[in-house]
């Protein structure tokens, strides 16, 4: 039971995990044994995709990253390697021991993206179904990191769709971890709206399933504003769990302020 239950039972009506929507993706770039157990002890209830960034995993010892997983999993979590990696394997030719590893490992998921390299639309559905048999769940990821690089919002969509329908469960819309000059966000952070249109107008069968890369906190509060607490948001850094929590249940100024303003209204 959360220790304010008893006075604010229905504080934070955010569904119970597995969460099907309003999912958090938490980005770990370097937490040890003790920090995983932190995080997981803190805020494991509100994590539902814990990505281990770029390549970093693969220069973890096997058995401090065995026994990371497998923490992380306890907790009801999808974990899985960031796409980078899987992009380095594809550049070495060896996708598919990648995969097979990362099984292996423990990894529950794996990410499927092209944010550095180039990947045929057949390489890309060939890769999706070769980690379903593997019984992985396949979170893809749409954009490019390079700012120079990136593609229209509308290739953006199809892209998406087009991986849904090879059979991904989740896809992300790259911001990487800065969230500036990438994907939906302009050089200093702020949201290009008309991009956030198009896509969800497109994808809207699929906007549960569809995850913004959000790091900071103006985004994050604009897309709870804008599609409700159970928008799902990635790359959110460990020590902004429990504040994004807080948005998605009111607990915070940004989000506790409509509410007000709908009450002062209804008192006129």
């Amino acid at each position: 039971m959360k220790a304010w239950a008893a006075v604010f039972p229905h504080a934070n009506e955010h569904c119970c995990k597995p969460r099907a929507a309003g999912v958090t993706m938490m980005i770990d770039k370097c937490q040890g044994p003790k920090a995983t157990a932190d995080v997981l002890a803190m805020t494991g209830d509100y994590i539902d995709h814990w990505k281990l960034s770029f390549g970093t995993s693969a220069l973890l010892d096997e058995d401090l990253l065995r026994d990371k997983i497998a923490a992380v999993c306890e907790h009801d979590i999808l974990v899985y390697p960031g796409g980078t990696l899987m992009e380095f394997a594809v550049l070495k030719g060896v996708c598919r021991d990648f995969m097979r590893r990362a099984r292996a490992l423990g990894f529950n998921g794996v990410e499927v993206s092209d944010g550095t390299i180039y990947h045929s639309a057949a390489a890309r559905r060939d890769a999706i179904q070769f980690a379903l048999d593997l019984g992985l769940t396949v979170v893809a990821e749409v954009g490019k990191k390079d700012p120079r690089h990136q593609p229209s919002v509308e290739e953006l969509a199809d892209q998406a769709l087009a991986d849904f329908e090879s059979g991904a469960s989740w896809v992300i819309v790259e911001a990487r971890e800065s969230g500036k000059g990438v994907g939906v966000f302009g050089e200093d952070g702020s949201v290009h709206e008309q991009d956030v249109d198009i896509i969800a107008t497109a994808l809207n069968s699929h906007l549960d399933r569809l995850i913004w890369e959000a790091p900071l906190k103006n985004q994050q509060e604009y897309f709870i504003l804008r599609f409700g607490a159970d928008v799902s948001l990635g790359n959110i850094q460990p020590r902004d769990v429990l504040g994004l929590e807080a948005l998605r249940a009111g607990l915070r100024f940004e989000t506790m302020k409509p509410l007000v303003e709908k009450l002062e209204q209804h008192r006129r």
